[in-house]
C-alpha cells in the first residue's frame, strides 16, 4: 500500500494513532492524535515525533497514575517479542471533563523494520452509558426495597386491623349473647300475654338480624350458637341431609328440623331466600 494511502486511512481514523521504533520512540502520528494534542496545550509539537511513549508513560506513573506502569511494561514485553499485543482501559480526567480510553498496542513489520502500533480509542460515552445503566439499577433495587418495606408494613397494619375487627365482632356477638339474649329468653318465658311475647321475639330476632353482620367467620358463630346447634351447622356446610345429621348426632329427624329452623332465625336468615348450606359455607 502507498505511503499516502496510509496516511490517509490512519487520519480517518477517529482513535489516536501513534507508531513507536524499535527504542518506544514515536515516529509517526494521525490527525485524531495531532488535534487531541492541540486540545490539550501541546501546540508546538503536536505530532509528538521524537518523543519517547516509555517516558511518557513513567512520567504518568511517577504522577500517581498507576495504569502508566502497567503500559510501560507492556510496551517493553511487545518490544522484547514477549508479547503480540497489549489492552487496557484507562481513565484520563481533565479539569472540565471525564474522559475514559481503550488503550491497544501490538506490534508489526514494517520494511522489515519492527514497529509498534499505539491505538486510544475514547470510550467516555460507553462508560458513562454503563455507569448510567448500573445508577438506574441501583434505584430500581432500591425503589424495590423501599416498596416491598411498605408492602410488608402494610400487610403487618392490615393484619392488625383485621384482628382489631375480628376482637370487636366477637365482643359484639358474645355480649349480645351472654348479656342480652338471656334475658329476653327469660323475660318472654314469663310473659303470658300473646302480644308481650311478640314483642319479645321481635326484639330478639332484631338482636340477631343486628350481630349477623358479624358472623362471616364460621368461629364466630360458636358465640351465638348452642352447642348442638354449632353441631347441626357444622354437618350442613358440607351438605349433610337432615336424616344423615340425625343419625350422626343421635337425635330425631325432628329435632334438627327445630335446629335447622333456630340457625335460620338466629343467621337473620327467615325473611331471606338463601339457602341455609349456602350462607354457612359463605363463611371464612
Amino acid at each position: 500500500m502507498k505511503s499516502s494511502m496510509y496516511e490517509i486511512i490512519v487520519d480517518s481514523l477517529s482513535a489516536h494513532v501513534a507508531v513507536l521504533d524499535d527504542r518506544g520512540v514515536i515516529i509517526q502520528t494521525n490527525r485524531a492524535w495531532q488535534e487531541y494534542a492541540v486540545h490539550n496545550g501541546m501546540v508546538e509539537y503536536p505530532d509528538s515525533i521524537g518523543v519517547s511513549y516509555l517516558a511518557i508513560c513513567e512520567a504518568a506513573s511517577a504522577s500517581g497514575e498507576l495504569e502508566g506502569e502497567l503500559v510501560a511494561a507492556g510496551i517493553e514485553k511487545i518490544l522484547a517479542g514477549d508479547l503480540r499485543e497489549f489492552v487496557i482501559q484507562y481513565p484520563c480526567h481533565s479539569p472540565t471533563r471525564r474522559q475514559w480510553f481503550n488503550l491497544r498496542v501490538l506490534t508489526y513489520l514494517s520494511e522489515l523494520e519492527h514497529r509498534v502500533l499505539v491505538v486510544h480509542e475514547d470510550i467516555t460515552s460507553i462508560i458513562l452509558a454503563q455507569e448510567e445503566l448500573r445508577q438506574k439499577k441501583d434505584e430500581l433495587r432500591q425503589k424495590s426495597e423501599e416498596l416491598e418495606e411498605m408492602n410488608i408494613a402494610l400487610k403487618v397494619l392490615l393484619e392488625h386491623r383485621e384482628r382489631g375487627l375480628e376482637e370487636l365482632e366477637q365482643r359484639i356477638v358474645g355480649n349480645i349473647r351472654e348479656l342480652v339474649l338471656p334475658y329476653t329468653e327469660k323475660l318472654g318465658n314469663s310473659l303470658k300475654g300473646h302480644r308481650e311475647r311478640t314483642l319479645i321475639d321481635i326484639v330478639e330476632t332484631n338482636l340477631n338480624t343486628i350481630i349477623t353482620p358479624f358472623l362471616h367467620r364460621l368461629s364466630s358463630l360458636n358465640l351465638l350458637l348452642t352447642p348442638q346447634e354449632v353441631e347441626v351447622a357444622t354437618l350442613i356446610r358440607p351438605g349433610k341431609s337432615s336424616k344423615e345429621i340425625a343419625d350422626v348426632l343421635g337425635v330425631s329427624v325432628s329435632t334438627v328440623s327445630f335446629h335447622r329452623k333456630n340457625l335460620r332465625r338466629k343467621l337473620g336468615l327467615e325473611d331471606r331466600s338463601m339457602n341455609l348450606r349456602t350462607y354457612l359455607f359463605s363463611l371464612k
